[in-house]
């Protein structure tokens, strides 16, 4: 019986590749943004490529794919698919998790709310952040990233810090579905919150994403892994978060009746027990979502996108945005962006770093 091979067509922008045809000369096509030198494509039939004017359609027998990989990738150069992958990360020691972000952070406890009708609030990155030997600010980091981004990336990195919130943030205590966790920072993403934590009640079994579910939200957003809900909530409160629990008792209030211009941790529950008794001793008030049909509760991934979703609603319609960031703080976050954008940019940023030095030393 033959093996079965299974073909992907798909579209290809943008980057250097070259395709070796059968009793042909390699042809070479070059676009714009180059993934890797080596990445080489073997086709059957000169058919199965046709150039078109912005783009390649390629046909790939699944046996070959063996030889799309770059012949001289370094573990450095793999770094977003290993080391810093999420799930490997979330797996292990807490602190591992600060190498996803890249500028320096304030400390945990640094209080940045005084309350929640000040403007000043938490913000966590100071506008600092290691190149080799060096520090650069983030107009540096953007001066030296810019020419490798393409443009409609930088004004989708634009329009989502504009969008970008600390302001509220989500909490989830204890999820053992993994597929919950990811959905619910899928919607986190999506509706402009910036920082989510995870609580884990069981220090042995860390949380692993599913990426096929969070569509690579992970990348974007700041993560934070806490051993116990009281450490969690002690440093929220620090910082000026309210903590809010869902919880269906009699104190309960409906979401609908909270101001979310405040300074809000949202916490979600594990999907079988709920929110623990020690969460709920903690936190300042307990909300619920009204619900009209004869279950009881939903989905926790659902429950947290609905009060992620009214929460952004409510604040918008008391502040006229949901995006709270200052310039200087969205200019920060927008360096962070550019940063996790691409394994070879704080490669880039380093180059750019020992530049600056070679004519400081020039200049004197």
């Amino acid at each position: 019986m033959s093996a079965c091979k299974t073909l992907i067509r798909t579209s290809l922008l943008c980057f250097e590749f070259r395709a070796r045809i059968p009793n042909s000369s390699i042809r070479h096509f070059s676009y714009s943004l180059a993934l890797h030198p080596g990445l080489r494509f073997k086709t059957h039939k000169l058919s199965s490529i046709s150039r078109h004017y912005n783009g390649v359609e390629v046909a790939i027998s699944m046996e070959n794919l063996v030889d799309m990989v770059p012949q001289n990738v370094t573990p450095e150069v793999l770094q977003d698919s290993c080391k810093d992958a999420i799930e490997v990360l979330l797996s292990k020691d807490k602190d591992d998790i600060a190498r996803l972000m890249k500028f320096e952070r304030r400390p945990g406890n640094d209080n940045g709310f005084k309350n929640c009708h000040k403007p000043s609030r938490w913000f966590p990155y100071l506008d600092d952040v290691k190149a080799g030997d060096m520090c650069l600010n983030s107009a540096e980091v953007l001066e030296a990233l810019d020419p490798y981004i393409m443009e409609s990336r930088k004004d989708r990195f634009l329009n989502v810090v504009n969008n970008r919130s600390y302001s509220v943030c989500l909490v989830v205590e204890g999820l053992s579905d993994f597929g919950n966790v990811s959905a619910a920072f899928r919607s986190a993403d999506a509706l402009g919150l910036q920082s989510v934590h995870v609580v884990s009640r069981d220090g042995s079994k860390r949380y692993k994403d599913n990426r096929h579910v969070s569509m690579g939200a992970e990348k974007w957003l700041d993560i934070e892994l806490w051993n116990s809900t009281k450490e969690c909530f002690e440093i929220l409160k620090s910082r000026g978060y309210r903590i809010a629990t869902t919880h269906l008792g009699m104190d309960a209030v409906s979401l609908y009746d909270v101001d979310w211009s405040c300074p809000t941790a949202i916490v979600v529950g594990n999907e079988h027990r709920g929110i623990s008794n020690e969460a709920l001793e903690l936190s300042d008030l307990h909300c619920s979502i009204p619900m009209r049909g004869m279950v009881d509760s939903f989905n926790v991934s659902v429950a947290a996108g609905l009060l992620m979703h009214h929460a952004v609603y409510d604040r918008t319609s008391r502040m006229g945005c949901h995006g709270d960031l200052t310039l200087k703080e969205r200019q920060i976050l927008l360096a962070e962006f550019y940063l996790r954008h691409n394994t070879n940019s704080i490669s880039i940023a380093n180059e750019y770093a020992k530049r600056k030095a070679a004519r400081s030393l020039a200049e004197l």
